[in-house]
């Protein structure tokens, strides 16, 4: 069963008089354990499609099927739980609270959870995610004392604090050099190989897309291709969990 599937998905806006059509009769299929980088230019509905498969929004008309289950039309309250259970997030902004530590920022999916998590298993869960990523003593560092790649790691310690079953990445390399893009990226196909996480990842930048197992092109709202891909590896991908000052 995919882990994601899309039946002629749709989504339309209404700007005064005028309708933009985001998404037009979009059907796609993703397995559990794929690593699929959507491409796409500025516009074409890339950022839409991963709002409706992160559970951030609903189709318009259409069906969404998360992890077998319809949640195309469920009430706010069951698909923010859903989301928060099943879905990790990774921004290219980050997102991270300014004034917190690292370690907060990733206890911070731990605090929506139901019945409520005791402090010292958030921050002991918290910490093992940070570990993960080779920054365990980086915890009490606030995000103006770290660097983008350590920003980043951060991010993805807090999307997979959780344990869920699918991570969505918006652009993740976007504000890295390319070095530390490369890390990042090689740290992701560590995560979806070790730990059979599914990765979709969007992004306009054809090198970035090459990291994933199978790319799917979007333009004006449909999918026009969608082709296996052999990835391109990171020079060293044990390098991204261990370098501290990535």
């Amino acid at each position: 069963m995919p882990i994601i599937s899309l039946r002629n998905v749709t989504k339309t806006y209404h700007m005064g008089d005028h309708t933009v059509h985001a998404l037009r009769s979009v059907s796609l299929d993703v397995e559990q354990g794929e690593f699929v980088t959507i491409i796409g230019p500025s516009g074409s509905g890339k950022s839409t499609l991963m709002h409706i498969m992160g559970c951030l929004d609903r189709p318009t008309s259409g069906q969404f099927l998360l992890d077998g289950q319809d949640v195309s039309a469920l009430p706010g309250d069951e698909l923010a739980g859903i989301r928060n259970k099943k879905v990790g997030f990774v921004f290219q902004g980050f997102n991270l609270l300014p004034r917190t530590t690292a370690l907060e920022n990733v206890e911070v999916p731990l605090l929506y959870v139901r019945p409520a998590m005791p402090p010292a298993e958030r921050h002991s869960r918290a910490l093992a995610a940070l570990n993960a990523m080779g920054l365990g003593d980086r915890a009490a560092h606030h995000p103006s004392q770290l660097s983008g790649g350590q920003l980043q790691r951060v991010a993805i310690a807090r999307a997979l604090v959780n344990e869920p079953h699918l991570i969505l990445a918006d652009e993740p390399t976007g504000n890295l050099d390319t070095k530390t893009s490369v890390e990042v990226m090689g740290l992701l196909q560590e995560l979806r190989e070790n730990r059979t996480l599914t990765i979709v990842l969007i992004t306009h930048d054809m090198d970035v897309a090459r990291h994933g197992t199978r790319i799917v092109s979007i333009r004006d709202g449909q999918i026009v291709s969608d082709t296996a891909n052999t990835p391109t590896r990171a020079p060293d991908t044990a390098a991204a969990l261990n370098v501290a000052t990535g």
